[in-house]
């Protein structure tokens, strides 16, 4: 069994995790989120007009302060920075959104650290990744109500704290994440989080390292709209190992 990451290694992530959710336009930045149609409308917190044309998000816009408006048109994932702002189209099944960073948004300046629970090698478990059924699909539901159908991957079979449990999966042949919940969740920890799974080994054995396990991006800001756990994802022992909850400043 490969045991939990040395105590150097574990700091130089989270370090690393920590810039990218508290930096400028870091994930902790995201103010809003704007779902779109065809009309132009203006939006709080986004300068000039915005909607949705042709698999695009294009704004009327003064991309400088003396400058006239003019059109932009962003891509998924593209974006364009006006003033202190970045805006970034999303596409989700076909709708189109755009998001506002702001580094003066509350979900940033109020945010003071990460906290987790201490590495232990006592939440790194074998587990065996066992594949789908070619065809077989699973339904995929997020925060805000939505709801999708895709693909499904497989499940990973292991023991937690004396639990037989089947984790879903999701990813590829590089590895794969799982959305879990467990008894710390709404309690020591934020309602669910992101686990990283390395690639199985050739006989489908896979180290499940739930020192790991990370805080999704809805935890830092609410315009986010992250997938949910799966039931059997949402495991009855508690789980202490991994980032556990945001702290704010009072």
């Amino acid at each position: 069994m490969t045991s939990a990451p040395g105590r150097t290694d574990l700091d130089a992530e989270r370090e690393s995790r920590w810039r990218s959710v508290s930096g400028e336009y870091g994930i902790a930045s995201l103010r809003h989120t704007h779902w779109l149609d065809a009309e132009h409308r203006s939006y709080p917190g986004a300068p000039g007009s915005w909607a949705g044309r042709d698999g695009r998000v294009v704004g009327i816009v003064p991309l400088d302060p003396d400058a006239e408006p003019e059109e932009v048109a962003l891509s998924p994932g593209e974006d364009a920075r006006v003033g202190k702002l970045r805006l970034r189209a999303i596409d989700r099944d076909g709708a189109l959104a755009l998001r506002v960073f702001d580094p003066d948004a509350p979900s940033r300046s109020e945010l003071r650290e990460i906290l987790s629970f201490p590495p232990n090698d006592d939440w790194v478990v074998d587990g065996v990744f066992i594949p789908a059924a070619s065809g077989e699909t699973r339904v995929v539901r997020s925060v805000d109500g939505y709801e999708r159908e895709e693909t499904a991957v497989g499940e990973i079979a292991l023991e937690v704290g004396g639990e037989s449990v089947r984790l879903a999966v999701s990813g590829g042949s590089t590895g794969f994440s799982a959305v879990i919940a467990d008894a710390t969740s709404g309690d020591d920890a934020y309602r669910f989080r992101f686990l990283p799974i390395g690639a199985p080994d050739s006989d489908g054995t896979v180290v499940v390292d739930f020192n790991r396990a990370y805080l999704p991006p809805c935890a830092f800001s609410d315009q986010y709209v992250c997938p949910l756990p799966p039931a059997g994802n949402r495991l009855r022992v508690r789980v202490e190992a991994g980032e556990r909850i945001v702290d704010r400043a009072a």
